[in-house]
């Protein structure tokens, strides 16, 4: 049996939340903090401790402490950070489970190192379905650092239950096949993260303009018999079953266009947080082209100015994996 571990929680939104939620479910224990009071309550509620402030959950915790940080990336999370490391001492640890950016993760593991306190990153995906499907992870840091938090990574991820291995692991051993990984070094976490959120920028796009093409193909621009009525909802339902596209984001496009095949509650603006900026920054500094992450990047910019439906469809996936809300 995994060892029961105990982690601070400090950030109690869409997945900090939840995050709580599994660890619990999986035995281990669990000290929260939050400004909202009424997220600490409803934890408590589910046999987690909670505490007022950074320094009453850093008390509560036994030492060495791991505190894990799920707050929005910048200076929330970065002033956090610093008052966590006036509260801790030598032998504790600091996790960002958030979506950081991976130079400052670098940053701050050193200024964490002088003071002995240890810092890992964690790219971390699932959005509000985490907790009922398990978080895939992307983790930076010193092995011996994350192979003592193996028991709580293992608890968050998804498990053998997914896709078949692409590769044959006879000790069935692997963390990667269970949904999670230490990527490198600090930074690392983050920085296999934001590549993926970059790539995700792709796909979303992909699919928002194949099924705004789809929607147009009765434009009454096209001669009569070129046009065609299409079912939207059913299109995306028969790509779920054998299709080479088939995907969650597919997955989460088929159940917003079966709600509403107009997706009249969605205006089209839509927001980016900040990953795909820093993909395409990587790309400039290692000189690689990425012209359709550019592209897909760009028409989110376009979308606070001019909506279409295909900014429609991108605001019904990201609402369905993340819980995000057009403003």
């Amino acid at each position: 049996m995994e060892s029961v571990m105990q982690i601070g929680m400090v950030g109690l939104g869409r997945m900090g939340g939840n995050i709580v939620r599994r660890l619990l479910q999986h035995g281990h224990s669990s000290v929260v903090y939050d400004q909202n009071k009424n997220a600490v309550d409803d934890l408590t509620s589910c046999g987690a401790l909670g505490a007022k402030n950074l320094e009453e959950i850093v008390k509560l915790l036994e030492a060495p402490r791991s505190v894990w940080v799920m707050l929005p990336a910048g200076e929330t999370t970065e002033t956090t950070i610093q008052q966590l490391a006036k509260l801790l001492q030598s032998g504790d640890l600091i996790i960002d489970g958030g979506n950081s950016f991976w130079k400052d993760d670098i940053r701050r593991a050193k200024t964490l190192y002088e003071k002995q306190i240890q810092y890992v990153d964690v790219g971390t995906s699932g959005g509000v379905w985490g907790l009922e499907l398990g978080y895939c992870m992307m983790i930076g840091g010193d092995k011996h650092v994350i192979d003592r938090l193996d028991p709580i990574f293992s608890a968050l991820a998804p498990g053998e239950n997914g896709p078949l291995s692409t590769k044959e692991d006879k000790k069935g051993t692997s963390q990667a096949k269970r949904g999670y990984i230490h990527a490198g070094p600090n930074g690392a976490g983050h920085f296999v993260k934001m590549i993926h959120n970059g790539i995700e920028y792709g796909l979303m796009q992909s699919f928002a303009e194949g099924f705004d093409i789809l929607k147009n193909a009765g434009s009454e621009a096209l001669p009569p018999e070129e046009r065609f009525d299409l079912d939207l909802a059913n299109i995306a339902e028969v790509w779920r079953h054998g299709s080479v596209v088939r995907s969650w984001l597919l997955d989460l496009t088929a159940t917003a266009l079966a709600e509403d095949k107009t997706l009249a509650n969605y205006s089209g603006y839509v927001e980016d947080s900040g990953e795909g900026r820093w993909t395409l920054m990587a790309a400039i500094e290692e000189a690689v082209p990425a012209d359709v992450l550019s592209a897909a990047l760009y028409a989110r910019f376009r979308s606070r100015q001019q909506h279409t439906f295909a900014e429609k469809i991108l605001s019904a996936m990201r609402k369905g994996f993340g819980g995000h809300i057009e403003p």
